[in-house]
């Protein structure tokens, strides 16, 4: 306040003054508090991967089991087979935590990945091509 009120317009116009200074203190505190989630944001991003280790993201039973299987026979038993026990304890815990969370992630991929594996195959291991295109195609016999 700079100087004292005497009227009702100076009234007026210091509610007026006021107002534009807490827009502009609004705006800067906006614009500081986007500020520090930039700079928080690397360190957001390491607490995220770092928590995928620490909890288990639930999924269909027979995808927990296949991970825990896989885990257990391809880590535990193979990689730290000679390795102390709380290595055989603590790696496979956070494995299966981390692959729960990187299947559910990538379910879809996963999935057309697998199909392709599975799908119709002829003799030379390519993929059986429909009627229609097998038409399309001229015979050279």
């Amino acid at each position: 306040m700079t100087k004292s009120i005497q009227t009702y317009q100076d009234l007026l116009d210091e509610k007026e003054r006021l107002e534009s200074l807490l827009k502009v203190h609004k705006a800067t505190l906006k614009q500081d508090i986007e500020e520090i989630k930039n700079d928080l944001a690397p360190l957001r991003s390491a607490i995220s991967f770092a928590s995928k280790f620490l909890t288990k993201k639930d999924s269909n039973f027979f995808v927990e089991a296949g991970i825990s299987t896989l885990v257990n026979v391809g880590i535990k038993k193979l990689l730290l087979a000679r390795a102390g026990w709380v290595a055989r304890l603590l790696v496979p815990y956070l494995m299966k935590n981390f692959s729960s969370h990187v299947v559910v992630e990538n379910k879809n991929k996963l999935l057309k990945k697998l199909f392709s594996w599975i799908g119709k195959k002829n003799a030379n291991g390519r993929e059986k091509h429909p009627e229609h295109i097998r038409q399309q195609r001229p015979d050279y016999n």
